[in-house]
């Protein structure tokens, strides 16, 4: 019986939000792996990025934008699109709640379609990032929670529509992670605790802890899978 093959060694990777907890986290885990990453974000990297990851400033909104860099990358492999945002209450506002679904979900088929040639003819894949609020409300970001809901329907329709041209499209559904864009729930003291009540092992995790799961779907490992959302969340779904 042959050894499962985790390898990404050779792989060109791009992630959007690639700057970000998430993103870089990632990043960083292909690269020690052996790929070539491109890191896309709206803004230019801080000091101190790896120098061997390529980077790219995007707007993920920006269709023109979105061709434009398709165009300009030969090749590609694997498509992670991390950008994300998060507006709280403000996100009852049609504007903002526009902006949101722009960014979480119409960006995630854009990127798809943008990037589809270059997955076809690598016979690559494309993991798409949901939430915890993929499967329960957000009262306080109801954009965020909608997206995050529509990216694990969307991630199975591509899935479907994209296996003709030997493409997989799965989703990772990140639990309590410590990045900047939950701050504020780590700091609402109920709220946190509440969190931290329901994980079996009590603690918030850290943005590199999702880098595996990644690199499992982008390897020929998980050849079979597609269509799917994994939560990796220490259990939250499971009390």
């Amino acid at each position: 019986m042959a050894t499962p093959d985790f390898s990404v060694a050779d792989k060109d990777v791009l992630i959007t939000g690639g700057t970000g907890a998430i993103g870089s986290a990632f990043a960083k885990a292909f690269l020690h792996g052996g790929a070539r990453v491109i890191a896309v974000d709206l803004a230019n990297p801080k000091d101190g990025t790896d120098p061997r990851i390529q980077f790219e400033q995007l707007d993920v909104r920006d269709d023109t934008a979105v061709e434009a860099l398709a165009a300009r990358v030969e090749k590609l492999d694997v498509l992670i699109h991390c950008a994300g945002r998060i507006a709280r209450s403000e996100e009852y506002k049609p504007e903002v709640f526009k902006e949101i679904l722009d960014i979480h979900l119409v960006a995630n088929l854009r990127l798809a379609t943008a990037f589809r040639p270059h997955l076809k003819a690598s016979n690559g894949c494309l993991i798409n990032i949901g939430s915890m609020y993929s499967y329960f409300g957000a009262p306080h970001a109801p954009a965020y929670g909608a997206a995050k809901a529509a990216v694990v329907s969307l991630t199975k329709s591509l899935a479907i529509s994209f296996a003709g041209d030997g493409i997989r499209v799965n989703a990772i559904a990140p639990g309590w992670i410590r990045t900047e864009l939950s701050r504020a729930a780590r700091e609402n003291l109920e709220f946190n605790s509440k969190i931290i009540a329901r994980i079996p092992g009590g603690k918030w995790a850290e943005a590199e802890d999702l880098a595996g799961t990644a690199i499992f779907l982008a390897s020929p490992a998980s050849k079979l899978i597609t269509g799917v959302t994994i939560p990796v969340d220490g259990g939250y779904t499971a009390s």
